[in-house]
């Protein structure tokens, strides 16, 4: 068998693209960023101006651009250290860089196949499938000539991300009085609508089963030789849309009022659902949560999102190298922690819809509509 050598361990990608949400820059993209979000919602102009005043808190910015560069630098230097040529590009669903000008870019240097990493670990439609059919929209936008592209799997269950995860968790933690002995962990993650929900648990565990998973699996790990006595729970935030649409719950504000009014006083807000400190993070967590919980008189602390820690950085530099081995036809089994296996590499038939059984007749790449 032909070694590999370390410079060649990307192939056959040329190119690794951070397929991210997106943001505004400054205060005058924060209305058209929030219009291009939700073209054909439906959803009223106040209504998008009264979340606008959200970015206000933040001179009119979304923090996420800049993490999504630092976490592009990251995986430049990871892949660097381990001696792999892999270029590293970036766009967005949407806002600027938009992902059709990072592949048409790319396309014009040559690069013909591409790998996507999703910064989503979760699958649902909202944090996969609809990144399917924005990738698929970009190829059919480049037409001829337009790069081959794969996507890395959703990535709840890898090793680097659920112990980046109990890191942060156990850092937090330990800034509390007594520790996490007799705290709760609230793990929070972005709210979505019951039928989505319903929807990502036909071909695989759902969304709210993958959260509970890496719940259970963070539990166990900080646990440990020692066992401190904790509690722990799963909320939500961020929701949105048409309030008679049943999302899943319980709010974490709720929620922080019902462990209030139990007796409890100390809490670690544990951000799994997010992989760095955007938005959701920093008004729905760090502004609106933590207010929350000092008024209810909790000692509560926020954890770190996973960001740019060596272990999630290490993780996803793996997960792409492992990818690049089976498209090579080499066994790279996938490496995974907690009670589910890894998901496919290319989505099975029906998968993640908005709604089970909705075909939209909208193409995807890296699985079928079917």
């Amino acid at each position: 068998m032909t070694e590999i050598l370390p410079a060649a361990l990307a192939a056959p990608y040329d190119a690794l693209l951070l397929c991210s949400f997106g943001g505004p820059n400054g205060p005058d993209d924060v209305l058209p960023f929030l219009r291009n979000v939700t073209v054909g919602k439906n959803i009223p102009e106040d209504r998008l101006v009264e979340v606008g005043e959200h970015y206000g808190h933040f001179g009119g910015r979304s923090p996420i651009n800049e993490q999504n560069l630092e976490l592009m630098t990251a995986l430049q230097e990871e892949l660097a250290r381990r001696g792999v040529t892999l270029p590293v590009i970036w766009g967005n669903r949407n806002w600027h860089p938009y992902t059709v000008d990072a592949l048409r870019d790319a396309t014009a240097f040559g690069t013909k196949r591409v790998l996507a990493l999703v910064t989503s670990a979760y699958a649902s439609y909202s944090g996969s499938r609809q990144y399917r059919e924005h990738l698929a929209a970009a190829v059919a936008e480049l037409g001829e000539g337009a790069p081959e592209i794969d996507i890395v799997r959703p990535f709840f269950n890898d090793p680097g991300f659920v112990l980046a995860n109990a890191d942060a968790v156990a850092e937090a933690a330990a800034t509390l009085d007594g520790g996490l002995a007799g705290a709760h962990i609230v793990y929070v993650t972005h709210s979505i609508p019951d039928a989505m929900q319903d929807a990502s648990a036909v071909t695989g565990p759902g969304y709210r089963e993958q959260h509970e998973d890496v719940l259970a699996t963070i539990n166990t790990l900080l646990a440990g030789d020692v066992a401190p006595t904790f509690d722990s729970s799963l909320a939500y935030c961020s929701r949105s849309g048409d309030p008679r649409t049943p999302w899943l719950e319980p709010d974490v504000n709720d929620h922080l009022e019902e462990l209030a009014a139990a007796g409890v006083r100390k809490v670690v807000i544990a951000p799994i659902g997010f992989i760095s400190d955007h938005m959701e993070v920093a008004f729905d967590l760090d502004t609106e949560a933590l207010e929350t919980a000092q008024e209810l008189g909790m000692h509560a602390v926020r954890a770190d999102t996973v960001g740019v820690r060596d272990r999630f950085v290490g993780g996803l530099v793996d997960l792409v190298l492992e990818r690049a081995a089976r498209e090579r036809g080499e066994d790279a089994p996938a490496r995974t922690v907690g009670a589910f296996p890894a998901l496919p590499d290319v989505a099975p038939p029906g998968s993640c819809r908005m709604r089970h059984g909705e075909v939209t007749g909208i193409p995807v790449i890296a699985g079928t509509e079917d």
